[in-house]
């Protein structure tokens, strides 16, 4: 069964620093371009970074130069370092692993920036 677990939310002041985890448990990892999305109340779910299975990245505009996405194929472990964190980034974060037979969504943890 695959299950995708994510970690490392939290509460943080502003222009602190979180780093998130995901970590897939009894898939093929490599295979899957991952992402992670955010949302908040009566918003829609929005793409935050993505990084495909060769090590591309893609950013949302609004959080270039802060956020970094990265992968660790050996540990199945898709990252999220975030910098710079503002009042604006504050919401659930989820995982996303992507292929062309099948999605995976983790589950949301809470980032919460506020002084």
């Amino acid at each position: 069964q695959v299950q995708f677990v994510t970690s490392g939310g939290g509460l943080v002041q502003p222009g602190g620093s979180l780093r998130l985890s995901c970590v897939c448990f009894g898939c093929t990892f490599r295979s899957y371009a991952m992402s992670w999305y955010r949302q908040t109340p009566g918003k829609q779910r929005e793409l935050v970074a993505s990084i495909t299975s060769s090590g591309s990245t893609t950013y949302a505009d609004s959080v270039k130069a802060r956020f970094a996405i990265s992968r660790d194929d050996a540990k199945n472990t898709v990252y999220l370092q975030m910098n710079s964190l503002e009042a604006e980034d504050t919401a659930v974060y989820f995982c996303n692993a992507k292929a062309p037979w099948i999605t995976y969504w983790g589950q949301g943890t809470q980032v919460t920036v506020s002084s």
